[in-house]
């Protein structure tokens, strides 16, 4: 039987690999990751959420720095670096086109497992560092605010 921290580590494995099957098989089907960027329920919409991310940031990179001394959860601080030159979904529903910038994210998740599959993921970050990494000097400029956002990533395909 494997450890949250095994599966976490093939999580990172499977993210830095940008292999989505992998990513997808860390969860199990009714797993649910909760962020910044809202809620994302099973397989299919975690998988829309990692495939969302790795077409913005087509050479992501996570390195995690910090395990936590417990076991379950998992809990680990991390850098995300990348380039941003896909299209990057918004909380607001809309994409921000590839700018080119480079960023560099910390971050932290927390994963509970069990029978060796994700059932949660929870991880926090700051959006502010990411926006302001992407080139926006004030949340007015940052297309991402909306009154309309929507709470949950789409089950199906990327949302136009």
């Amino acid at each position: 039987m494997s450890t949250a921290y095994d599966i976490r580590d093939e999580l990172v494995l499977a993210f830095n690999g940008h292999d989505l099957r992998r990513l997808s098989q860390c969860y199990s089907p009714s797993a649910v990751l909760v962020g910044p960027e809202g809620v994302a329920e099973g397989q299919e919409q975690i998988a829309t959420f990692w495939e969302q991310l790795l077409t913005a940031f087509l050479d992501a990179r996570l390195t995690p720095w910090y395990k936590a001394a417990v076991s379950d959860p998992a809990v680990t601080e991390w850098c995300l670096t990348g380039t941003h030159m896909g299209p990057l979904l918004l909380p607001s529903g809309r994409h921000l086109e590839g700018t080119g910038r480079q960023v560099a994210i910390r971050g932290c998740c927390v994963l509970h497992v069990e029978n060796d599959r994700i059932v949660t993921h929870q991880q926090y970050y700051d959006q502010l560092e990411l926006y302001s990494q992407l080139g926006f000097r004030h949340v007015c400029d940052c297309p991402c605010v909306s009154e309309q956002a929507p709470d949950r990533f789409p089950s199906t395909g990327a949302p136009e």
